[in-house]
């Protein structure tokens, strides 16, 4: 008995790509075959997705004629009523062995796993979510031991298959030792860390492959099953470059990205005052962020790069202004941080070229880092080193440790590496664009946001 797998992984809304791929599909399926995802295929950056609350992405894969798809953190990223709302409305099985909401009830839609018959062959295909660790509290989800959970299903299904294949997308350096530890795993479908295996390994009798990422290859595994032992007949990694675009597919995108510039495009509000932008300068928009920021984490004090904003806001505001204006799927974030790490951020700030770097970084679709913008405080400065710092009134120590309402990405220290030295971190699932729109409409906010905070020679406390 004959098995092709075909499978994509870490596409991440790379969908030109993905149509591509899909021709590559079309061509290669027949009766025998399953077409898998190995997660990370829905990237809410995509303004197809933010429109269609993910289901645009459930339209391309439905029609290739895909069998299932595991939930990487991409498909999480958007919060936990988008993930129930992409799985529920799914004609094939989103899995997730390991994944429930943070109270440790079941994702609505979500399944463990399934047993798919195809040339007489039992499949069970269970899938493995990664563990975000304290980001997963935001996103609304927690992730269990995924060795445990693949135990259990193995367990729960005994007797009712003949090959254990595995959707994983906690990485390949989890998964390989994970095929040696664990010989009833027959076949994994590795993902996460975007790697490309040339043509699938076999470890300890189980098969591994991994397809790279952003659509630009496909993997196909080729097996048989002859008196209850997997034998591997081919397999190899499929280049999409060079590959016409499947006309269904870029039809469905077209179709997609129209509906979704429809929706998005739908006023949220006008702008009372005009939310001008600067990467060096400071500006309102990014102090709107700041003051948001405070007020949403509940903290001492707001802070944000410049440079996760691209432009200003004026007129009126719309999702699709949102999108454009601040692309980064980035997320309010708390942590604690000492007077000391956050002068030396501040005195970084004041450099023209650390805020003219490079910002790129996970989640960052800006250019430039950018200067810091601050609420709840005042900096004094002479041009090229601070003066004195008051932080809601009272001069930093250098000791104290401050709360801080941020992003994760000024907490992973980019940009700003001393900000990285921070601890208590807590995550929400909003992005930064939605504190623009939460803020943008209430006068006070948007007249706060028109007050320097970063001052020249100044004694004067806010």
């Amino acid at each position: 008995m004959r098995l092709k797998i075909i499978h994509t992984n870490d596409v991440h809304s790379h969908y030109e790509n993905f149509a591509k791929a899909a021709t590559v599909i079309k061509q290669l399926k027949d009766e025998n075959s399953l077409i898998l995802d190995g997660g990370d295929f829905a990237d809410f950056k995509s303004i197809e997705l933010q429109g269609t609350r993910g289901l645009a992405a459930i339209e391309l894969l439905q029609n290739v004629g895909y069998d299932a798809l595991t939930i990487g953190n991409n498909e999480m990223f958007n919060g936990i009523e988008t993930l129930e709302y992409m799985a529920s409305s799914s004609p094939f099985p989103f899995i997730s062995n390991n994944l429930m909401k943070k109270e440790g009830t079941e994702i609505q839609g979500v399944q463990k796993s399934i047993i798919v018959e195809k040339n007489g062959l039992r499949i069970l295909i269970t899938g493995s979510s990664p563990d975000l660790g304290e980001f997963n509290d935001g996103l609304g989800v927690k992730a269990s031991s995924y060795e445990e959970s693949i135990r259990e299903e193995i367990k729960r299904h005994s007797g009712q298959y003949d090959l254990c294949l595995l959707l994983s997308h906690v990485g390949t350096f989890a998964d390989e030792p994970l095929a040696a530890k664990m010989p009833e795993i027959d076949l994994i479908v590795s993902a996460h860390d975007h790697k490309l295996f040339k043509e699938a390994k076999i470890i300890e009798g189980t098969i591994i492959n991994s397809a790279g990422n952003y659509g630009e290859h496909v993997g196909i595994v080729e097996i048989e099953v002859i008196d209850g032992r997997i034998h591997l007949l081919h397999s190899e990694t499929l280049s999409t470059t060079g590959v016409e675009a499947d006309p269904e597919i870029v039809d469905l995108l077209k179709a997609n990205k129209a509906k979704a510039i429809a929706v998005l495009s739908e006023p949220l509000y006008g702008l009372e005052h005009p939310l001008w932008h600067d990467v060096i300068e400071e500006n309102p928009i990014s102090n709107l962020i700041a003051d948001g920021l405070r007020d949403m984490m509940g903290a001492e004090l707001g802070l944000i790069n410049s440079g996760i904003v691209n432009a200003g806001a004026f007129g009126h505001l719309s999702r699709k202004k949102l999108i454009e204006i601040c692309p980064s799927p980035l997320n309010p974030t708390s942590f604690e941080i000492k007077g000391s790490d956050l002068l030396a951020a501040f005195e970084q700030s004041l450099d023209v070229q650390s805020c003219l770097a490079d910002g790129r970084g996970p989640g960052f679709r800006g250019k430039f880092v950018g200067s810091l913008h601050v609420s709840g405080a005042e900096i004094v400065h002479d041009g090229s080193s601070i003066e004195k710092v008051w932080i809601q009134g009272e001069a930093l120590d250098p000791n104290r440790w401050y709360s801080v309402a941020s992003s994760d990405y000024l907490q992973r220290g980019s940009g700003y590496p001393s900000l990285a030295h921070n601890r208590n971190v807590k995550y929400r699932a909003e992005e930064i664009k939605d504190v623009i729109q939460l803020y943008g409409h209430q006068k006070p906010f948007t007249e706060q946001a028109q007050e320097k905070r970063w001052k020249i020679g100044s004694k004067t406390i806010v």
